[in-house]
């Protein structure tokens, strides 16, 4: 079953960013409202049926860890608005394919031998030239406020703190997976009110668009549960690596549902990214 959950994570991460590409004029407070609306309503009926045992303080560090994968997924909306997500998404990935093994090796003493060391940082290495050879298949397009375009480079680095933080702490807490799910999903909420107040964009909560990418929130809810209880079977390294096979069903998901076409270059850079993204994946995870 544990080699089911590594799955699962890139399947519902792959496929969110085409539910919420389909809720049309809705602007990223609609957005990171619907996502964690739907995360909580999933989490909440999980909770009521299964009745897991209860732990103060793991609920309280899911609840930060909650908080602070808002952060980056905030992060992550302002750059799909401000440079388009060719661009926003090999950086987001990069970062955090970089930040959350070498959390899993340096805190959590994974990778212990020689040879794991070896073969897990040549899957990095895979895995950001993967990255980057997608975000290569727009270039020279006229996406995204280019005018806003260091300062977002610089939310994004930042945010994504947010993100390698939030996959990392579930590997400390020992409680049950719906327990520190259910608590993640109430530290978003309190982060995303406190968000919207900061921002003064209370009003979206009477927006029709917050509450139609709620689906997104419940697909988003399912692969995040099963990312939980990914790590605890498998480790953070696995768990995290094998989750960001999701770029290659987003990718593919965007040409073949969203109609996004490259030129024939374009192809061949995307197809040449995703193999070296599945072969860096494969390496980081057999030892």
């Amino acid at each position: 079953m544990k080699y089911i959950f590594l799955f699962i994570p890139a399947i519902g991460w792959g496929l969110m960013p085409l539910f919420v590409a389909g809720v049309k004029k809705s602007s990223i407070y609609n957005q990171i409202v619907g996502s964690v609306l739907g995360a909580f309503i999933f989490g909440a009926i999980v909770t009521a049926i299964l009745r897991p045992a209860f732990d103060a303080t793991t609920f309280l560090f899911a609840m930060l860890a909650g908080a602070l994968w808002t952060v980056g997924q905030v992060g992550q909306y302002v750059g799909y608005a401000n440079i388009g997500v060719s661009e926003t998404m090999p950086i987001s990935t990069g970062l955090q394919l970089i930040g959350v093994p070498l959390v899993g090796v340096l805190i959590f003493g994974e990778w212990s031998s020689s040879q794991a060391k070896l073969f897990g940082f040549l899957g990095i290495i895979a895995l950001i030239i993967g990255v980057v050879f997608t975000s290569l298949t727009d270039e020279g397009t006229e996406e995204g406020n280019k005018k806003n375009q260091v300062s977002t480079l610089i939310i994004l680095v930042f945010t994504t703190l947010g993100y390698i933080s939030s996959s990392s702490i579930p590997k400390a807490l020992k409680g049950s997976g719906v327990t520190i799910f259910l608590g993640e999903t109430v530290g978003m909420i309190i982060a995303v009110l406190i968000y919207l107040i900061c921002t003064k964009q209370i009003k979206v909560l009477k927006e029709k668009q917050s509450y139609q990418v709620i689906p997104a929130g419940l697909v988003y809810a399912v692969a995040a549960l099963s990312y939980i209880l990914s790590v605890q079977e498998n480790g953070v390294n696995l768990a995290f690596v094998m989750s960001q096979l999701c770029v290659v069903i987003s990718t593919i998901g965007g040409m073949i549902f969203l109609g996004e076409r490259k030129t024939k270059k374009g192809y061949v850079y995307t197809a040449i990214g995703l193999i070296l993204i599945v072969a860096g994946a494969i390496l980081t995870s057999i030892f």
